[in-house]
């Protein structure tokens, strides 16, 4: 094995001269002008002097401190790149070996292979000086720290050597010549199950293909459990065949995690989810029916502790597979039963995520729900995603006990489309509850959005909705205008125009807005909305929500609210200013309000041309796309508009609203093959599917190629789900909406 001294370990024999020396080569670094997660570098050789000295409690803050500038989440900097040479010699002369190790590795980890045969410093063509990225730096630099972490894996210390053989997994092909040969040595004596999985990991990091029959070996019962289902992994991430063997293995060490909980790889700490995503990651049928398999054996351990673990991965696999819910719905089913009424292991609450698969579940679920507290309440949520038709009638029992099933009724947390259909019982239980709702709280949103959803259905609730009105004067507008039937019109109108005159400004606004859309008359609502842009504003260069909401309100009055021109354009932010997101997207706002009242578009095109010119900010997509909506909507006046929608078309989150911007403002400059292609593009790799399925049905699938046709009917009955995030429980049923329109566009309706 290579030396340690290597590393300077002699500079350390004499204790007060080698902490002198190093705490003078670590001042004669010019740390302030290095850079990492909160600026300036200048606190790093104060923490790495701690780290080496004798105070516990010091050397442990300035660890934390470190983990949170030089490697903050992971991601590593210029002076992570430059500690790595004295946090090894602090590593070297045996002082906190393992957690400096660690911290190696870490940054190791974050770090990226440098280019090859390119070496920072002097081009050696000429023209200065070749600077390579932080991240590569970094790798660089824990590559020149191999001997160290190598002669570490032969250290007495069990922790060291794991630790060392975890962070020398982490240097990349730029350490897998020097690195792989003396972790296969060390693999061949290691005795320690921990250290063998952690050597078996790093070489199938380092060397897959080479490390691939260790591996398989591995996979049998005379390996000790850690390394067993180290081993497994390893298989999986190579991409070896998944065979009776890997299954078995699964089955007879479960519940896994507890064998994963002191490895060093804590990003792969849940040996079970993590085998079943690399499967499932693979996209075939073979690999995604041993999913199936091993999670329905999983689900029907006697373990609760397995079942618990297998409950979790049937979340992710819901989420990934379209084709999950159903193979998986008895086996989760089974599992919630033998949990009893406490949800044990979760699987009560997950059978929402089956939706529709899940009905076999409804009888369970419902008699579940009969008790009371926080499971019942469970069981409920769950029987909206699984029969929302059998749920409203037991939500209707009272409404007061189901908060959270209410919350998944009027749309969950990511207020959604309402799942509840009307249902009488529960309009009557709605109505109850507006009579006795107190001010504030979320449940006048919930059931306001119930109502909004059920629209007329909902009449009868008028006089509810009228008497807590003056409770919840921002919420009810809206709710009353949607339920609202024509012989209660009058009477609403004269509700809502009381309350323009009464209150604070926002709330006099919601109900001039609701008193406009319901009955067309406009004369409380701009005097309101002049107020308050003149006071939010302040004549311009401000920005806030209250900016966008007035904009928007003068738009939908139209050419009638000519007088507020002046205050608009006031509002505008100055020319050639510097806006962050929310100044863009009032700007955007305005300008569409400019054009819907005046119907001329000089105003508006070069504001959305500053917008639509400035791709380069952080966070920017939403701002792009309301900005090419906007100029869609000023149609051929927006033609100077072109050139910067067209180059948004090769950006996959931006391309649904460029085309259909561009379709509005200049057809004729549009190729719809080429169009159609793009607009695929960005429904398969799932950044905006919805948007791109509408445009393509804008632009009439009937026009489509045969290439084009099959690509959106793989979009529909692909087993990989094409939205593939949002909040949890959200994304199958986005995706099951969507696969729905795709099918329906394949279809020509």
């Amino acid at each position: 094995m290579i030396d340690a001294m290597d590393f300077d370990r002699a500079l350390f024999r004499d204790e007060l001269f080698h902490a002198e020396l190093f705490r003078a080569e670590l001042d004669a670094r010019p740390w302030a002008s290095y850079t990492h997660a909160y600026g300036s570098a200048e606190d790093v050789p104060g923490c790495l002097r701690a780290l080496a000295g004798d105070d516990d409690a010091a050397a442990e803050e300035a660890q934390s401190e470190l983990y949170g500038s030089i490697l903050h989440q992971g991601s590593v900097y210029e002076a992570s790149a430059k500690a790595v040479p004295f946090l090894a010699r602090i590593a070297a002369a045996g002082i906190r070996t393992a957690d400096v190790l660690l911290l190696i590795g870490g940054i190791a980890e974050g770090g990226t292979d440098p280019e090859p045969g390119q070496e920072p410093g002097p081009d050696p063509a000429g023209g200065g000086t070749v600077r390579e990225s932080d991240e590569a730096a970094c790798r660089r630099a824990v590559v020149a720290q191999l001997p160290l972490l190598l002669a570490s894996v032969e250290h007495e210390d069990r922790a060291v050597r794991q630790a060392a053989a975890w962070a020398a997994g982490w240097t990349g092909t730029a350490g897998a010549a020097l690195a792989v040969p003396a972790l296969r040595d060390r693999a061949a004596i290691e005795t320690d199950p921990l250290v063998r999985a952690e050597l078996l990991m790093s070489l199938v990091e380092l060397d897959p293909e080479g490390s691939a029959s260790a591996a398989a070996e591995a996979v049998g019962p005379d390996s000790p459990p850690e390394l067993r289902i180290a081993a497994v992994m390893a298989c999986a991430d190579i991409g070896l065949p998944w065979t009776r063997d890997h299954h078995a293995a699964v089955l007879d060490l479960l519940p896994l995690d507890r064998l994963a909980a002191d490895r060093y790889d804590h990003s792969r700490n849940e040996p079970l989810h993590d085998i079943c995503l690399t499967l499932l990651d693979r996209d075939t049928e073979a690999d995604r029916e041993a999913v199936f398999a091993l999670l329905d054996a999983a689900l029907r351990s006697a373990d609760p502790e397995a079942r618990t673990e297998a409950v979790w991965v049937v979340t992710t696999a819901c989420e990934l597979s379209r084709s999950a819910p159903a193979r998986l719905a008895p086996a989760l089913i089974s599992a919630a039963a033998e949990d009893g009424p406490d949800d044990e292991t979760g699987a009560l609450s997950a059978l929402g995520r089956l939706g529709p698969s899940g009905a076999p579940a409804a009888d369970l679920l419902a008699a579940r729900a009969g008790g009371d507290g926080d499971t019942a309440d469970r069981a409920l949520e769950a029987l909206v995603a699984v029969d929302p038709v059998r749920a409203a009638s037991l939500l209707a029992r009272d409404l007061e006990r189901w908060p959270r099933a209410l919350q998944a009724a009027s749309g969950g947390l990511a207020d959604s489309l309402p799942v509840v259909p009307y249902d009488p019982e529960l309009l009557a239980a709605v109505r109850r509850r507006l009579a006795t709702m107190e001010p504030g709280g979320t449940t006048p949103f919930r059931l306001t959005a119930l109502l909004a959803s059920w629209g007329p259905d909902a009449s009868d609730a008028v006089p509810e909705l009228l008497a807590a009105l003056p409770a919840h004067p921002r919420v009810l507008p809206k709710a009353l205008v949607a339920v609202c039937p024509p012989g209660r019109r009058a009477e609403v109108a004269d509700a809502l125009r009381a309350r323009t005159g009464t209150g604070p400004a926002g709330e006099r606004i919601e109900a001039a807005r609701a008193l406009h859309e319901l009955t067309g008359d406009h004369g409380p609502l701009l005097p309101l909305l002049a107020e308050r842009l003149v006071g939010s504003a302040g004549g311009g260069g401000g920005s806030s929500e209250e900016v966008r909401e007035t904009a928007e309100a003068a738009a939908a009055v139209g050419p009638a609210a000519v007088s507020f021109v002046p205050a608009l354009l006031a509002a505008l932010n100055s020319p050639g200013a510097e806006r962050n997101n929310p100044q863009m997207d009032d700007d955007v706002a305005l300008a569409v309000a400019l054009h819907r009242i005046t119907g001329d578009a000089a105003e508006a095109v070069p504001v959305l041309a500053g917008v639509l010119g400035d791709r380069d900010g952080l966070w920017r997509r939403w701002t792009l796309v309301r900005a090419a909506a906007a100029a869609g909507s000023l149609g051929p006046a927006a033609r100077p508009l072109v050139p910067e929608l067209k180059a948004l078309l090769g950006d996959p989150w931006q391309t649904p609203s460029a085309v259909l911007a561009l379709r509005a403002v200049a057809p004729d400059d549009l190729d719809a093959g080429h169009v159609a292609g793009l607009l695929l593009d960005a429904a398969e790799a799932g950044t905006a599917p919805f948007e791109a399925v509408d445009a393509l049905v804008a632009f009439g699938t009937d026009a489509l190629s045969d290439e084009h046709r099959a690509r959106l009917t793989a979009l529909g009955e692909r087993d990989r789900r094409v939205v593939r995030s949002g909040l949890d429980g959200t994304v199958e049923i986005a995706d099951e909406r969507l696969r729905a329109r795709v099918r329906a566009a394949v279809r020509g309706e």
